[in-house]
């Protein structure tokens, strides 16, 4: 079969682009988050808030460790679409070789780091007695699996690239549609609990990478044979989109584990509303999360065929859909927040973190998304050290004090509030700067200008 060697968003409605890719993302993404969704949901039937709270302060803490795989796949992203769009696939293969093996090498070590010290790290988090305990026992079995995940979001990374939306949902909704089956028996009809959830992650996880790797190899043919010399040609064109990327996404878990930890002085229960609170952003808000992974390739592509009006009309649209995605949703949670409230069985402390996620927290996802947006196409634009900043910005400079003056007035539900407030300043600080950087791009000469 042939294969164009130009990219395929280098041409058309840059609309129907963003539209394509991200809810095609969104499914996806969406998928990948219901596996950790749907674990805490079968484990609150349960009914031990205790578990709810384990699960939720060890998601915090692999959410960070799955945050670098995230910033790997970011560098793989915008150096592949980059090369495609120049025309030249022999060396996309070639970048998405090296992506895959170093993001999983790289993962592994994390994870193993992580897994030796997680008692430590769960302690540092707030985590004491039971919750302790369970959250360990969970962080045992799951940590090994990290590896796994990595690669298997890196296959669907480079199928983003090539402009393949569908085979990339694909590979991520294989770990959901795992889970729908696995947790229910696992966790509830086997009695085994928080064991059950872990093994079906770990399965869910596998079966991600295993499709994610057929459609790459099979269908693209995206991997070359693995060579030394590709590495040690493409480690430093990636390291410098990578680590700062893999810097801007560590922040997201940072500012998370300082939200964590103070909601923890406002008991287990709350701890158990701000977990499903955290499920429940990632899952309803899949298409915001999606959005950035969507735009890369899009700006790449235009980016490396000297384009940069489509630049900044894919930057617009993006926003646009940013907008419009977090409206729909918004509403739908207002509307939800009782039944979801009842189906986890949380009490008053935890009732009230949901509520006042759902009413109005969830509306700063629109500065969320803009976030998003503007780190992508600093990642994309050879500039990845600025979204460094601008998430840092957020969670490193922002969070803390506004999360200390939230919560002296108004408990718990103050940390919704500060992490609404820090999004939406940083959110606008940082697309006001990215669409004043597509302004000033220039076009060069492409083989689709």
């Amino acid at each position: 079969m042939s294969t164009p060697q130009t990219g395929k968003f280098v041409t058309g409605s840059l609309l129907r682009h963003v539209v394509v890719m991200s809810l095609s993302g969104t499914l996806g993404l969406s998928f990948t988050f219901l596996v950790d969704f749907l674990a805490l949901w079968w484990v609150s039937r349960l009914h031990d808030e205790a578990m709810i709270a384990a699960l939720g302060i060890a998601g915090t803490i692999q959410f960070a460790v799955l945050s670098i795989a995230i910033g790997m796949m970011i560098g793989t992203v915008a150096l592949v679409s980059r090369a495609i769009g120049m025309g030249d696939r022999p060396q996309a293969r070639r970048i998405a070789t090296v992506g895959i093996l170093l993001t999983a090498a790289v993962q592994a070590l994390v994870a193993l780091v992580l897994w030796v010290a997680r008692r430590q790290v769960l302690a540092a988090s707030g985590a004491e007695g039971e919750v302790l305990d369970l959250a360990d026992h969970f962080l045992a079995i799951t940590l090994l699996s990290m590896p796994t995940i990595a690669a298997g979001i890196a296959t669907s990374a480079v199928l983003r690239a090539v402009g393949d939306a569908w085979r990339s949902m694909a590979v991520t909704m294989v770990a959901g549609l795992c889970a729908v089956v696995l947790d229910p028996l696992l966790i509830v009809w086997t009695g085994w609990g928080v064991t059950g959830a872990a093994l079906s992650i770990v399965i869910a996880r596998t079966a991600m990478f295993v499709v994610g790797a057929w459609f790459v190899v099979v269908r693209h043919d995206m991997l070359a044979r693995p060579r030394v010399a590709d590495i040690a040609r493409f480690i430093g064109p990636y390291a410098g989109i990578a680590l700062p990327a893999i810097a801007t996404q560590l922040s997201t878990p940072f500012g998370n584990w300082i939200l964590t930890r103070e909601i923890t002085r406002f008991g287990e229960s709350a701890v158990a509303g701000w977990g499903v609170v955290m499920r429940l952003s990632i899952l309803a808000f899949g298409g915001i999360f999606a959005l950035s992974g969507a735009i890369g390739g899009i700006i790449g592509q235009n980016f490396g065929a000297g384009r940069p009006d489509r630049v900044a009309g894919a930057y617009v649209a993006a926003l646009q859909f940013c907008a419009a995605y977090t409206l729909v949703v918004w509403a739908l949670m207002a509307a939800l927040s009782g039944a979801v409230v009842r189906s986890f069985g949380l009490a008053s402390a935890g009732e009230a973190v949901v509520r006042a996620f759902a009413s109005w927290g969830a509306g700063a996802f629109i500065f969320t998304g803009a976030l998003f947006v503007a780190n992508a196409t600093f990642n994309n634009l050879a500039r990845p050290l600025w979204s460094t900043l601008a998430n840092w910005f957020r969670d490193g400079a922002l969070m803390l004090p506004m999360v200390l003056a939230f919560t002296s007035g108004a408990g718990a539900v103050g940390v919704i509030w500060a992490n609404a407030a820090a999004n939406a300043v940083a959110g606008i600080v940082a697309a006001l700067a990215a669409w004043h950087t597509i302004r000033r791009l220039r076009p060069t000469p492409g083989p689709a200008a």
